[in-house]
């Protein structure tokens, strides 16, 4: 029978229950066990898709198109499992597919209530992600903190899971801070303590406790936190600040934490085989090089904006045996006077993706610097089109090219709506969408990234296109099209021949990178950032 665990967090958030999951996932992945795992938004929005990121931080999307939080990119990168629109729940889709169901007259008259009606619809998303992947154990993650208003329904949810497909199949993790106070010299655990009094008031008693903390907590203090919620001493994890997030896992295994949850359910099998990933970790720490990328965006004042894109450079940078540095750059205080000095010193230049037109100036001024300084450049959906927006002002002279979701009215619009997306009014979830394939033209950088294969698949999020109409005045003037859609109408990939590395894509590679297997773009990008920091170097 499926097992289902429970993490849930208390005191505050941004405790990384997300990672507390994923390493979790991790683990039981290398006991044998085939493992999903699922994030619960208690936010009213349907998905994160229409949000700013300064309010969500990014928003990840999986290969069947479901905008979801940037936990699932977590998730992914550490189980190395695609995850699918039941991946994600937000309190918006459940109220939104109850509602369908009594405009249809699936509940024969009743009163729509949150108990059963909104409780049972979030217990049929924890048993649909169940039967979608045939888990072995499904992982659900309740985001925000126990206390919350907008929780009650899912806490009320998780609860009766355990009435209904009993003790030994269901497990609750519940994770909070025990601060240390730098005036009284010690640490506290009332913090704790109360937070799990305000689980125990919604009639859960956690299995597990996970303590966040920025120092090792006391034996002592353990036993005290066990007498007091009521916990076994065994199962009081610490999470302490770790150099890097893939060291988790195994400081998790150290402690127990699968052991203590297989055993309560009952099952008997091998340890988890955790070499490979050790020798990744200890790969992460001892780094030879490093290498300076600064990333122009326009969400810079929040690390969360661009988690994956982070993540991806990283691990493209463990391929490379070079620690990447990056700073984040607003778009916005580049001018063509501060270029020089704003971009002095950085082995290489990415531009994310976004929306909308503040600081798009800045981004076309620092990528017409790296193009004509032959410093290696990786422009990301938002950054293809600026890329060929940029191209076309500077080099075939269109002072005016622009999109025309910046401007509506320019001549030259090098990058439009695409076809499909003229009659759409809605935001949410209408955009292009999830995997969608690409041809590669052979003898391009794209295609050498991609090790020479004919045809990738990779994840989109996007409303605007490159426009056709300026395609052959653009490839005869030297830009590229390394990849296609394959009916050859939509362009994904442009570069610029004879840099060192100069390439955009309309899609989001970052969302396919993984610590041990970095995406194709994102290890050729960085590669050849350290290629350059060297030759800077020997000089």
């Amino acid at each position: 029978m499926t097992k289902y665990i429970f993490v849930t967090g208390g005191v505050v958030s941004s405790l990384g229950k997300g990672i507390v999951s994923a390493s979790l996932g991790r683990l039981l992945k290398n006991r044998g066990l085939n493992v999903t795992v699922q994030k619960f938004d208690p936010y009213i929005n349907v998905d994160p898709g229409t949000m700013n990121p300064y309010q969500h931080g990014e928003v990840f999307v999986t290969n069947d198109g479901t905008e979801t939080d940037l936990d699932l990119g977590h998730y992914e990168r550490f189980i190395d499992n695609d995850l699918n629109q039941y991946s994600n729940v937000t309190t918006g889709k459940i109220y939104q597919e109850v509602l369908e169901k009594e405009r249809h007259g699936d509940y024969l008259g009743a009163t729509v209530q949150v108990i059963p009606h909104i409780t049972g619809m979030i217990k049929e998303k924890i048993m649909r992600a169940a039967k979608t992947t045939n888990a072995d154990v499904v992982i659900t993650e309740i985001g925000g903190t126990v206390g919350d208003i907008e929780s009650l329904p899912f806490l009320e949810a998780i609860r009766e899971m355990r009435n209904e497909v009993g003790y030994d199949n269901t497990y609750y993790i519940h994770t909070t801070l025990v601060p240390y106070l730098e005036a009284a010299g010690e640490m506290k655990s009332k913090p704790t303590q109360h937070s799990v009094k305000e689980l125990r008031s919604v009639g859960i008693q956690p299995d597990m406790l996970v303590l966040r903390s920025e120092r090792e907590i006391p034996e002592g203090m353990k036993k005290k936190i066990s007498m007091f919620c009521d916990v076994n001493e065994k199962s009081i994890i610490e999470s302490i600040n770790a150099p890097n997030l893939y060291q988790l896992p195994l400081s998790f295994q150290k402690q127990g934490m699968d052991d203590q949850i297989l055993a309560h359910f009952k099952m008997k099998i091998p340890k988890a085989d955790m070499e490979d990933w050790k020798k990744l970790e200890n790969h992460i720490r001892h780094l030879s090089g490093t290498v300076n990328i600064a990333l122009v965006g326009k969400y810079v004042k929040l690390k969360d904006a661009y988690i994956s894109v982070d993540e991806a450079l990283r691990h493209a940078g463990y391929a490379a045996d070079v620690d990447v540095k990056i700073t984040n750059i607003d778009a916005e205080k580049i001018t063509d006077e501060n270029v020089a000095d704003v971009l002095a010193g950085f082995d290489g230049v990415i531009v994310p993706g976004g929306f909308g037109s503040r600081g798009i100036e800045g981004m076309v001024t620092a990528i017409r610097y790296v193009r004509e300084n032959d410093i290696p450049f990786l422009g990301v959906c938002l950054g293809m089109q600026v890329t060929t927006i940029e191209y076309a002002r500077n080099v075939l002279g269109y002072q005016d090219a622009n999109s025309t979701e910046f401007d509506q009215d320019t001549k030259h619009n090098v990058i439009d709506l695409m076809a499909d997306q003229s009659d759409v009014s809605g935001m949410g979830g209408t955009q292009r969408l999830g995997a969608y394939p690409a041809k590669l033209t052979p003898g391009t950088q794209t295609a050498a990234a991609y090790d020479n294969q004919s045809e990738i698949s990779e994840r989109h999020r996007h409303r605007y296109e490159f426009n056709n109409n300026f395609r052959q005045e653009l490839e005869d003037a030297g830009l590229v099209i390394a990849g296609t859609s394959p009916d050859d109408r939509l362009v994904e990939v442009v570069e610029v021949p004879n840099k060192q590395f100069f390439v955009a894509a309309q899609y989001h590679p970052e969302f396919l990178s993984r610590p041990n297997r970095p995406e194709g773009l994102f290890k050729a990008f960085v590669a050849a950032t350290a290629k350059n920091h060297q030759a800077h170097a020997d000089k």
